[in-house]
């Protein structure tokens, strides 16, 4: 603690200025928050409403000759979308990268130097004492403690799954994981100005360090910046179990002593609330893990019936699906945590994955009239009893998995054995993609990417059929090693692809990216998804008697794909509104996002009538 010995009157305005200035940081920071809200649900209701009235204005323009990429002369009244676009472009594709997997977008910059500045200058504002001492230890050292403090709910509210922010602003808790790094390693900022500061008065410092109060504060500044070191990219991407491990004791030891160490001085009503916050969210989750599993809990007949296979597509992806509960719905782009208590090391881990079927009724195949259609339908339900032999895609759940190291390894093995395991489905989180009112949409996709995208696609083209979507153009693009992995989502393109109305046009782009595929002759794909005769011989309807490989718009190349060239010539040929979606590696997203600035979504081509572009990058992997 900061000496007593100063003046009464230093004293008073001192501690006055500690009571104050965390409330009017906390003013600041609501302001902020409300801003951030009207803009993401303007966008949002913008995005939703943006169909009515454009009607007649498409119109006029498919009728003009010539083709879409001649523009017209610079119009003021696109003057507000080239400036939104201009925003984009600088805030979210412009970007800092550091090595070859960690990249930052400006707006992820300007928060961080933004929220480490608001809080310094609180820190540091006013601490010359009334005698004219700037700078004066008394006013800033016990300040900095009780500001680090007072950020603490907002810290554990931004690392929960179901958080005030994310309800308020709109962006998913995913979004919001960022800043909750940011948040946390600000305040240990803050905290070891404050811890300094009280050994630099050493004398004050070794006569309460027999405290238990001082000790715990001294455990709990330790216990931050560990985790604040653990929490790190690389550690968080390559020992991904380690750092889940020593974040959930690291986090409970930093919150117990900072608790207690606060409360010697009475400012523990800053801390407590993260406990809330946490509890709250934990309550939410329980809730829903024992409404979507209740099956396993005794309240229904048919335990286990949401029990999942495993199937080891190639080496690095493993298929996982179980039967989707009745109650259970999602949205295309969604997560689920998966709970694996026979594969994780602790039987309450949960992982977070990409939903990779489609929730939907669209695309199940309806049996025909008649006896033979009874036939048919008996057929169809004797094979749903099977797990994952009808339209695997749309009547289960289905994951995607990418193996690494740690527990994604252990299902590996499970999968090389075609083995049932027992999950828990928590879940859905994240935002899905409103692309209702975008003229074109592209769609793409690295490896197991394809997750986000194939959904996406798929609900895109339900939209449209629907009539509640004006897109005239999906593009398809699809990044993948080796050509034998294209049966993954086979039935599900050609099914997209069959379904498609005539207003939509579906371009399909598969790059074989992997070196033996130079060398795999195309036509022998084909073979995987041939119809076999089972040993009841009927013909199983798992496999498809189509290849995506020869069904029209669909293109097979060889090598990486040209982001760059592909989508510079989707704007240029585009009027109206345009979505890119990116789902896949660090170099995927980065191309595209390269691929979307100027001059291709400059305000000269947005004034002249080119296409207003939203971008979209699904992170890929650990956060």
């Amino acid at each position: 603690m900061a000496s007593n010995s100063t003046p009464p009157t230093d004293r008073i305005l001192r501690n006055q200025r500690f009571h104050l200035y965390p409330k009017e940081a906390w003013y600041c920071l609501a302001v902020f928050i409300f801003v951030v809200a009207c803009f993401q649900w303007g966008s949002f209701l913008h995005s939703k409403y943006a169909r009515r009235g454009r009607g007649s204005e498409m119109a006029s323009r498919e009728h003009e000759p010539g083709p879409a990429s001649i523009r017209h002369a610079p119009s003021l009244r696109r003057v507000p979308l080239a400036f939104v676009n201009a925003y984009r472009v600088l805030a979210f594709r412009w970007t800092v990268e550091i090595g070859q997997s960690y990249t930052l977008n400006m707006a992820e910059v300007f928060v961080t130097i933004a929220y480490l500045a608001f809080l310094l200058i609180w820190e540091f504002i006013n601490t010359t004492d009334l005698e004219g001492n700037r700078l004066n230890l008394s006013y800033w050292s016990h300040r900095a403690g009780i500001l680090a403090a007072s950020q603490l709910p907002l810290v554990t509210a931004l690392g929960t799954k179901n958080n005030i922010v994310s309800l308020v602003t709109g962006v998913s808790a995913d979004r919001l994981n960022y800043v909750h790094r940011v948040t946390a390693r600000t305040c240990m900022i803050l905290l070891w100005i404050h811890g300094g500061s009280e050994v630099y008065a050493y004398s004050i410092f070794k006569a309460t360090l027999h405290r238990a109060w001082l000790r715990l504060g001294i455990a709990a500044l330790v216990a931050l910046s560990l985790l604040c070191i653990v929490s790190v990219r690389p550690f968080r991407q390559g020992a991904y179990e380690f750092f889940f491990y020593m974040h959930l004791s690291l986090v409970l030891i930093f919150l117990l002593g900072a608790y207690y160490h606060a409360k010697e001085v009475h400012y523990s009503y800053w801390i407590w609330p993260s406990f809330v916050f946490w509890a709250l969210d934990r309550f939410i989750r329980v809730c829903r893990l024992v409404a979507f599993n209740h099956s396993y809990f005794g309240w229904k007949s048919g335990s286990g019936t949401m029990d999942a296979t495993t199937e080891l597509l190639c080496e690095h992806v493993v298929r996982l699906r179980l039967r989707r509960p009745p109650h259970f719905h999602w949205a295309p782009g969604q997560t689920a945590y998966l709970i694996m208590p026979s594969v994780s090391r602790l039987p309450f881990e949960a992982h977070p994955f990409t939903i990779a079927s489609f929730d939907s009724s669209l695309f199940v195949p309806v049996p025909t009239e008649g006896k033979a259609g009874s036939n048919e339908q008996l057929s169809d339900k004797h094979h749903q009893d099977e797990l994952g032999s009808v339209s695997p895609f749309w009547k289960e759940l289905v994951f995607l998995i990418n193996v690494r190291k740690g527990f994604t390894k252990r299902l590996q093995e499970v999968a090389a054995t075609n083995g049932k395991i027992k999950v828990f489905v928590d879940g859905p989180y994240g935002p899905s993609p409103n692309l209702g009112s975008y003229d074109i949409s592209v769609l793409v996709a690295g490896g197991s990417g394809v997750s986000y995208t194939l959904p996406v696609l798929l609900d895109v083209i339900e939209c449209v059929r629907n009539g509640k979507s004006d897109c005239r153009r999906v593009v398809f693009i699809w990044a993948v090693r080796e050509a034998d992995h294209i049966h993954w989502i086979n039935e599900a393109l050609v099914k997209a692809v069959q379904l498609a109305p005539s207003s939509l046009t579906v371009a399909i782009y598969i790059h074989l990216t992997g070196p033996s595929a130079v060398t795999t002759p195309l036509g022998e794909v084909d073979s995987l998804h041939t119809a076999s005769v089972g040993h009841d011989g009927h013909e199983p309807s798992v496999k498809s008697k189509q290849s995506i490989l020869y069904m029209p718009g669909v293109t097979v190349e060889q090598g990486r794909p040209d982001l760059d060239r592909m989508l510079k010539e989707e704007v240029m040929t585009t009027i109206g509104r345009m979505s890119v979606s990116v789902c896949g590696s660090q170099p995927i997203a980065r191309a595209v996002r390269n691929a979307l600035r100027f001059p291709v979504s400059s305000p000269s081509n947005i004034l002249r009538g080119g296409p207003s572009v939203t971008l979209h990058v699904e992170s890929f992997g650990y956060a």
